[in-house]
C-alpha cells in the first residue's frame, strides 16, 4: 500500500500532480488545504477561525490539522496521497506516528523543486482564475517566507529517513507527472 507526501513550496503544482497520482494509483486524496477550505464553505466556528489564519498568509495550528489527518488514515483502506502534510518538521513526526497507529509507513515523500519567481507567477495567474482571497502578492510572498522558515526542513527529515524523492516541478504537467512516476515505479 503507497502512502506517499507530495510536497513543495505554495505554487509548486502539488495539487495538480496529486490529482494524476490519485487517479493513476487508486489512493485518497488527503488534502489538508480542501479540508481546511470545506470547514470555512460549511461556516463552523472552526472554519471562521482558519479563514482568518489563512487569508493572513499563516499557517494553520498543528493541533487542528493533527486531528483532521488522523481521522482520515482511520478511514482509508487504499493508500493515501497527503498533499499539503507535513508542513513542519513536528507534523511530519506526527505523521510518522499516526501512520504507525495504523498499522502503515511512509513509501516517500515526492517533492517539486520550482523556481521562486515561477512560483509568484504561478500563483498571481491562479489568483486570477480562482479568485482565492490567499492569491495576492504580498500573501504569497508571505506565505513563501513561512515556508521557507518552517516547512523547507520537512525535506531534510525525510532525507535522513532515505525517503525524500526531488523531482524537478518545471515543465509541462505531463513530463513531471512522467518523472514522478518514474520516482515512485523504482521504490513501488
Amino acid at each position: 500500500m503507497l502512502n506517499i507526501v507530495i510536497f513543495g513550496a505554495p505554487g509548486a503544482g502539488k495539487g495538480t500532480q496529486s490529482e494524476r497520482l490519485v487517479e493513476k494509483y487508486h489512493l485518497t486524496h488527503i488534502s489538508t488545504g480542501d479540508l481546511l477550505r470545506k470547514e470555512i464553505a460549511d461556516g463552523t466556528e472552526l472554519g471562521k477561525r482558519i479563514k482568518g489564519i489563512m487569508d493572513a498568509g499563516n499557517l494553520v495550528g498543528d493541533d487542528i490539522v493533527t486531528e483532521m489527518i488522523d481521522n482520515a488514515i482511520a478511514k482509508d483502506d487504499k493508500g493515501i496521497l497527503f498533499d499539503g502534510f507535513p508542513r513542519n518538521v513536528a507534523q511530519a513526526e506526527t505523521l510518522d506516528k499516526l501512520l504507525e497507529k495504523h498499522g502503515r509507513k511512509l513509501t516517500c515523500m515526492v517533492s517539486l523543486d520550482v523556481p521562486r519567481e515561477e512560483l509568484v507567477r504561478r500563483m498571481l495567474e491562479r489568483a486570477k482564475i480562482s479568485g482565492r482571497s490567499d492569491d495576492n502578492e504580498t500573501t504569497i510572498m508571505n506565505r513563501l517566507k513561512e515556508y521557507e522558515a518552517k516547512t523547507l526542513p520537512v525535506a531534510a527529515y525525510y532525507e535522513k529517513k532515505g525517503l525524500h524523492i526531488k523531482v524537478n516541478g518545471y515543465g509541462t504537467i505531463d513530463d513531471i507527472f512522467s518523472s514522478i512516476v518514474n520516482e515512485i515505479e523504482k521504490i513501488k
